[in-house]
């Protein structure tokens, strides 16, 4: 099946339990502006950053160490012309073991070439993931945005908008 869902894909020497509590420590790989619960069955929380990027996702799947979704329940994008772009995707981790090390697979179920922000949410889930998640994973600290300053190229040339 080929599907035009951005997903990103990386491999880390660690265990699938280090995996998974980084990935629920979304405060420490993608935002210190999170308000909310992350990581528990049902919790809803909140991101935003300044007045571009806002949205609430709530936790529908947590399987200890292999897997995490969440539910995009509202989004708003200043620079869309379709602010809602988002709601109702599926934020989705997977987490395997491959070749002794441990997998983890993002896909958000809905992002594709066809929305408006797909380069720029591609460019900054690639550096989210590839970047501050494996770092968190692999050092125990992370790049995520801080109260106020963006964490990726895109996100700077969006508050100049």
């Amino acid at each position: 099946m080929n599907t035009q869902d951005f997903t990103t894909t990386l491999l880390v020497d660690e265990t699938p339990a280090a995996a998974f509590n980084a990935i629920n420590n979304v405060r420490g790989w993608w935002s210190e502006e999170i308000e909310g619960s992350t990581d528990k069955l049902n919790a809803e929380f909140n991101y935003h950053y300044e007045d571009v990027h806002r949205c609430k996702m709530k936790i529908i799947e947590s399987i200890a160490n292999k897997k995490v979704v969440w539910l995009v329940l509202e989004n708003y994008f200043k620079f869309t012309k379709d602010e809602n772009e988002w709601t109702g995707n599926n934020i989705i981790f997977e987490i395997t073991e491959q070749d002794g090390k441990t997998k983890i697979r993002m896909t958000q179920v809905g992002l594709v070439p066809q929305y408006e922000c797909f380069d720029i949410c591609r460019d900054a889930w690639t550096t989210y993931i590839q970047k501050s998640l494996r770092n968190l994973i692999t050092t125990g600290k992370g790049n995520p945005n801080g109260k106020g300053k963006p964490q990726t190229e895109n996100e700077k040339k969006l508050t100049d908008k």
